[in-house]
């Protein structure tokens, strides 16, 4: 998975969609364009024990890291090691979240040397629940939330854009991946055929490799081209 995904629905909306208390203090808009270390919502299980919409940045930042500077490297963790891996381990054992999106986006090169942007989103204009994972890091004076998208191996259509793409889980399992339990591996499921059907392979224009960019013509449709005509990236 690529570093750019799209948020935009209000907070109000998604703590509706995902039954959950709206902790984010009105500090979000709409993102067509996130990048790394970019605050964007998520949903986790509070102290208290309720689901909360909350901002988090993008990049998670383990307890024990010296600095920040490392957390754009750390946007994305493997599903075949999060269980094992030092920065990872942790925070999927006891700290998972949802991340809501839009769509996420990918490229794939062009026989000119270029690169064509794609965009993936629900067919139906759905909300997508990126498998997450969240950890607190730093003192007093500078507390952040912060998390990582977990990544699997692309399936079906999507594996023609780019070999990885998000864990994706449809509505049905976004309650067990928030809950507690002993065999967190056991959540790392692929997502149907057929609902990954459901997704649309859209191109779209250049201005999203910038991240200085935003606004709704990042995702609109751009003159047909299939990923079967290019090479992938």
């Amino acid at each position: 998975m690529c570093g750019r995904y799209a948020t935009t629905r209000s907070s109000g909306e998604l703590s509706a969609l995902f039954e959950s208390s709206d902790d984010t203090d009105g500090l979000l808009g709409p993102d067509h364009n996130v990048a790394p270390t970019d605050p964007v919502p998520l949903v986790r299980v509070s102290p208290e024990g309720h689901r909360s919409l909350c901002v988090g940045r993008w990049g998670l930042l383990p307890h024990w890291s010296r600095s920040a500077a490392g957390a754009a490297r750390m946007i994305n963790a493997r599903a075949e090691t999060v269980a094992t891996s030092r920065a990872y381990a942790g925070s999927f054992s006891r700290r998972r979240c949802l991340v809501p999106a839009d769509g996420w986006y990918e490229w794939v090169r062009r026989p000119d040397g270029g690169r064509q942007a794609f965009y993936l989103t629900p067919r139906d204009g759905s909300v997508l629940a990126l498998a997450g994972i969240w950890s607190v890091w730093g003192s007093d004076a500078d507390t952040r939330l912060t998390f990582s998208v977990l990544t699997t191996a692309a399936l079906g259509d999507l594996a023609e854009v780019h070999d990885r793409m998000p864990v994706l889980l449809p509505p049905e399992r976004w309650s067990s991946w928030l809950a507690p339990t002993d065999e967190p591996e056991r959540l790392l499921i692929p997502a149907s055929a057929q609902w990954l059907a459901g997704l649309e392979i859209r191109p779209v224009g250049a201005a999203v490799g910038d991240v200085r960019n935003d606004g709704p013509h990042l995702t609109a449709r751009v003159p047909a081209v299939t990923p079967q005509e290019l090479t992938l990236f």
